[in-house]
């Protein structure tokens, strides 16, 4: 079983290693082409779920996504706990879980897919194989009632499961949204696609150069400088494919805290 986000075997192509021959007259150039995220292998695991039909405890969350359902993101989320909650870096990561092997389980049913969009604390109190599921080191899913139901009856309140990290698949680029003050900018980031994960992130306004953001919670980055009437680009690395994309001129000079500014822009 796996026990670390770190420790996973991911199929990726990195930049450097990718190249494709084009002939342009006589000559051969090699361009790279852009890192792909490819689907881990499957691994065992558990998974529970936390509020009812409506989904509607699973708003907010250790990721900062919010409303999830006017954040795209819906009912098909989970809780993930810390082995694979990573700090925060594992937020917006994909997976496809499926029961496995319990008199639960809905037959037919080959998967679901979900979004990490939370954390499942540990609880101390009580023992990891009774009520504890969520004690590092297990890997473990808490699933919203509407993903859970998908795979399993709901009575079970508890099944075995098979789980792999897959692609990302979402509609449209990155989204940025903004918090902080004339000093101090926090971008949320959501609708990541391909690895779902960002380990690094630099914003740039039109009168300066590249500044890098430091890692604050969640899905959210931090810039401590005075970015006020310039038009804003960000530059993002995926933590999975170590892909670096650039989105120009995302938010215009007048931009403002409490806005969201979409892009076309995304991962592989």
């Amino acid at each position: 079983m796996a026990s670390s986000f770190d420790s996973w075997s991911f199929n990726f192509f990195p930049m450097a290693l990718i190249t494709l021959a084009m002939t342009i007259g006589k000559f051969s150039v090699a361009v790279p082409l852009p890192a792909v995220f490819r689907s881990s292998p499957w691994s065992p695991a558990h998974a529970t779920f936390y509020g009812d039909e409506t989904a509607s405890e699973t708003m907010g969350g250790a990721c900062g996504y919010g409303n999830l359902f006017n954040n795209g993101y819906g009912t098909d989320t989970a809780a993930l706990s810390t082995t694979l909650f990573n700090d925060g870096y594992a937020c917006g990561t994909c997976y496809q879980i499926k029961c496995d092997q319990s008199p639960w389980c809905y037959p037919g049913v080959p998967y679901t897919t979900v979004t990490a969009t939370n954390i499942c604390p540990p609880n101390w109190a009580q023992d990891s194989n009774n009520g504890g599921w969520c004690n590092p080191p297990r890997v473990h899913f808490d699933m919203s009632k509407p993903a859970f139901m998908k795979i399993a009856q709901w009575k079970a309140g508890i099944v075995p499961v098979m789980y792999r990290r897959v692609p990302c698949v979402t509609p449209g680029g990155i989204r940025f949204y903004f918090q902080g003050n004339g000093y101090w900018l926090l971008v949320y980031v959501m609708n990541v696609g391909g690895g779902g994960d960002i380990a690094q992130m630099w914003v740039k306004g039109s009168k300066t150069g590249w500044i890098s953001m430091s890692h604050n919670w969640g899905a959210t980055y931090q810039a401590f400088a005075s970015l006020g009437s310039q038009s804003l680009s960000f530059k993002l690395t995926s933590y999975t494919s170590k892909e670096t994309i650039i989105a120009w001129d995302v938010a215009p000079a007048n931009w403002n805290v409490g806005s969201t500014y979409n892009t076309d822009v995304n991962f592989h």
